[in-house]
């Protein structure tokens, strides 16, 4: 049974729930890892740049590394390297789970990722994860996460206001993004970062999303608990 009280911005039912999915939903920080590190050997950058940029979409971290007439190249460069590196790559505890309870309740559902489109199919694809009718990539928008665009996209393609989304994420990049796009509630997932470094930003945080327990209400679903 849940173990721990639901703070008050989730003691609500919400209409949709927007889901990141890298650290979220799957575990790919080995593939990450190799493919950024062999992207910055080719491009003579120091790996120790790429510190307190995750979440963010490749296209923006580029960009804080490498002048501008570099970086159309060197996007392609990474989005290679990373859709042809999907080993290791599993899915978290309570993510099949969590999706198919939404599936099953009704519940409106989109993946909200920085991956694009080639790569975010490769790691469903390599994973086996249920793919709801949603998915935003950083392919969709102008600005992705840091930006609030993706979550205000994905909100829009699930027909709903995102104050009545549940925002479901594991990097402070995109909690901070999903609040400043007015979601109604943020849980984070602590597979990637600190708890401490995510609490600030978040209304609750969960070791994974084995631990969220929550339910279907009508055609949406509430945040019951924590699981210990």
């Amino acid at each position: 049974m849940p173990d721990s009280a639901v703070p008050p911005a989730l003691a609500r039912p919400f209409a949709g729930v927007l889901l990141d999915m890298d650290g979220t939903l799957i575990d790919s920080i080995g593939a990450v890892e190799r493919s950024w590190l062999r992207w910055c050997e080719e491009h003579g950058v120091d790996p120790r740049r790429l510190v307190g940029f995750h979440g963010v979409t490749a296209r923006n971290l580029i960009a804080e590394l490498l002048p501008e007439a570099r970086r159309e190249a060197a996007y392609e460069r990474i989005v290679e390297l990373e859709v042809a590196d999907v080993d290791g790559i599993t899915v978290l505890p309570g993510a099949a789970e969590l999706l198919a309870l939404l599936h099953a309740a009704g519940v409106p559902t989109a993946i909200v990722t920085s991956s694009s489109d080639p790569l975010a199919e490769a790691r469903l694809r390599a994973t086996g994860l249920a793919r709801p009718d949603v998915v935003v990539t950083a392919d969709h928008v102008e600005r992705g996460k840091p930006w609030p665009d993706p979550w205000l996209l994905g909100a829009e393609r699930l027909g709903l206001a995102p104050a009545d989304c549940l925002v479901v994420e594991d990097a402070v990049a995109g909690l901070r993004a999903a609040r400043a796009a007015g979601c109604g509630g943020l849980v984070a997932v602590e597979n990637t970062m600190e708890r401490a470094e995510l609490e600030p930003e978040a209304d609750l945080v969960v070791r994974d999303l084995a631990a969220l327990v929550v339910e279907g209400v009508g055609r949406g679903v509430r945040v019951v608990g924590v699981q210990a």
